[in-house]
């Protein structure tokens, strides 16, 4: 069978983790063309996937203003520049598979779904964590009744302080008016899981948090406005950008959103010039650090739902039924009956 020929939009480290599942699998997907409007990142893209220049853009705009020229359209833009290319894409009949979030507002998410449910092909979006081994099988548990009718669910999600640091605090998640709130941004995925496993729609919801500590008034003394400046309490800070990207060892995420250059002449550059080598401190962010979430679903199922920053390792998922319980850490189900 012919493989799927794909536009990918968005060659970033979203873009490329996607398209490199043609290098694994070149029988059933195949890169033909990109739209990217960073020239080093298109050239990069393009000189890995071996495209012909007429097949790369440098936006999306340019790519959907011709006639079709692959299968499908995965869209890896960031979170508020979903939807034009999304709507544009299905308008010309494309196949599309959207990254999270959907779109940031809930008048341009049904805008989608209407546009989604009106054409004869598939509008898939990327939350991926349903198709995980770990929690298909959590899911399959529950369909089976072993833990018999679910009464209620604890998830967390563990952002970790590192991941906090790089993307939320340093990286381009960190300003709600850029982005997304946090909560949609990185946890949209979680949310998709406790309605699937609930399988009820949501009938009421609360939730609060706040970003309590990575202000400036929380930085410590001695600390500079780069970690590469002199800071003096850089070795014992947990958030030190040196600790993170000058390692060598790691030439692929998060050193490979900082740089092209992975020497560490050129990470040190990095780190004085752009976002990532700013103290955790003193950066521009305004997005929570931690948010929790509680629902009742209109079976009357009850989650509980924390985000939060100041943690570490994989989510953990805590499953009461009528006849026992389910616990999973991404790496482990534990299952105990009544």
């Amino acid at each position: 069978m012919k493989p799927v020929q794909i536009l990918i939009i968005g060659a970033g480290n979203r873009g490329n983790t996607y398209a490199s599942y043609s290098k694994s699998f070149p029988n059933e997907m195949e890169i033909v063309s990109v739209a990217e409007p960073n020239d080093l990142t298109r050239n990069l893209f393009a000189d890995e996937y071996k495209l012909d220049s007429s097949n790369c853009f440098n936006s999306w705009e340019e790519a959907l203003n011709i006639e079709r020229l692959a299968d499908a359209v995965i869209i890896c833009t960031q979170d508020q520049m979903h939807v034009k290319p999304a709507l544009a894409a299905l308008k010309l009949d494309y196949h599309v598979l959207l990254e999270k979030p959907m779109a940031t507002s809930e008048d341009d998410c049904r805008k989608l779904a209407e546009a989604g449910f009106n054409i004869n092909k598939i509008f898939g979006l990327c939350h991926v964590l349903r198709f995980t081994s770990h929690y298909a099988k959590m899911k399959e548990i529950i369909d089976t009744g072993l833990i018999g009718d679910i009464v209620s669910i604890e998830h967390l999600e563990p952002v970790n302080y590192w991941h906090m640091a790089h993307s939320y605090v340093r990286g381009n998640w960190r300003k709600l008016e850029e982005s997304s709130p946090m909560i949609l941004a990185k946890s949209c995925h979680d949310l998709d899981l406790l309605r699937w496993f609930a399988d009820s729609p949501c009938k009421h919801i609360s939730s609060f948090g706040s970003l309590k500590h990575f202000k400036n008034e929380n930085a410590p003394g001695g600390s500079t406005e780069r970690c590469i400046d002199g800071c003096e309490v850089e070795k014992e800070c947990p958030y030190s950008a040196l600790k993170l990207y000058l390692n060598m060892d790691i030439t692929d995420w998060p050193v490979s959103v900082i740089t092209n250059d992975f020497s560490k002449e050129g990470r040190e550059k990095a780190l004085r010039e752009g976002p990532y080598g700013r103290c955790v401190y003193k950066s521009d962010n305004n997005v929570v650090d931690h948010q929790v979430v509680n629902i009742e679903f209109k079976n009357k199922v009850t989650a509980s739902f924390t985000m939060s920053a100041f943690t570490d390792g994989n989510r953990r998922t805590r499953i009461m039924g009528t006849m026992g319980e389910m616990v999973g850490n991404f790496e482990t189900i534990s299952l105990s009956n009544f």
